[in-house]
């Protein structure tokens, strides 16, 4: 495995935001900075809370705004030099269209970059919760375009058409994907029935000719925002290292104990700030195994 070195690196993040609690760029962007990364974050929303509540205050910006904060940023240069644009929730088909416009604006001036994008659809216990148009928007406009993906085990099987339940069905379905699209793929939970156990979490990341399944304690707590911290650290740590196994332990060792962290609190909302020696000083408590 390679050694872990930081290097200069800048994404730039077009995701929602929230004053009080952690989604979004709100979740990811700290994160990101702990372990040296410049980041050049863009709002879809700037809410006071994530949506889970029930109720929110703040606007919802168009395709058009976030057009504008990009053309921005091209005049001074900005977007030169990007090592990957990151998206998450897309709140409609407007946003996608702007996401997907800046990344080919970022790809004519920074080749090398790729697109990572958190296809966030829904999960098996509730199903879809986006609209139709966005669900549309995802399968067969944005993951076509992505380099990397993030799903869950239901998003996933939507993408694909498929239903992976075992190891070897959601291998197929990341083949799947892969054939789509993306290049590198990240399940973020992968339930399988052949595991008694209902204390732990899988996460599988998928690149190159290599497999890797890391697993961590189940903790009793549903954190809303810590996909969007798994998706941002896996997406730097890829791109530092070049290597899948390094930036799955890294980023399973960092979120666990975030988690950790906000089940002590007894807090609703992630403690992300309190982790954060968890983000550049992971304590690497746990092991990812090749698959394939």
């Amino acid at each position: 495995m390679v050694q872990w070195q930081y290097r200069k690196m800048r994404i730039l993040s077009i995701q929602s935001s929230v004053s009080y609690g952690h989604v979004g760029n709100s979740a990811a962007v700290f994160p990101l900075q702990r372990i040296g990364v410049e980041v050049m974050p863009i709002y879809t929303v700037a809410f006071s809370n994530h949506t889970g509540y029930g109720a929110w205050r703040g606007p919802m910006f168009s395709g058009n705004d976030v057009r504008e904060i990009v053309t921005g940023i091209e005049e001074r240069g900005g977007l030169a030099g990007v090592d990957a644009v990151l998206s998450g929730y897309q709140g409609g088909d407007d946003i996608g269209d702007a996401i997907l416009d800046a990344v080919d604006r970022v790809k004519q001036h920074s080749p090398d970059a790729i697109y990572a994008c958190d296809p966030v659809l829904g999960n098996a216990v509730s199903g879809c919760h986006v609209a139709p148009e966005v669900q549309n928007l995802i399968r067969d406009r944005v993951v076509p375009r992505a380099d990397l993906i993030t799903p869950n085990q239901f998003e996933l099987g939507f993408i694909t058409g498929t239903t992976p339940t075992t190891l070897e069905s959601t291998l197929a379905s990341v083949d799947r994907a892969r054939e789509i699209g993306p290049s590198t793929v990240l399940v973020t939970s992968v339930e399988r029935p052949e595991r008694a156990e209902d204390y732990v979490v899988e996460m599988l990341a998928v690149h190159g000719d290599e497999a890797w399944l890391i697993e961590t304690p189940r903790l009793p707590l549903k954190a809303n925002g810590s996909g969007d911290v798994t998706a941002a650290l896996f997406t730097a740590h890829l791109r530092s290292t070049g290597e899948a196994r390094a930036a799955l332990e890294r980023t399973a060792s960092s979120v666990f104990t975030l988690l950790e962290n906000t089940l002590a609190s007894g807090q609703r909302e992630l403690q992300l700030v309190e982790s954060q020696g968890a983000y550049a000083h992971p304590a690497m408590q746990f092991e990812a195994r090749r698959v394939r």
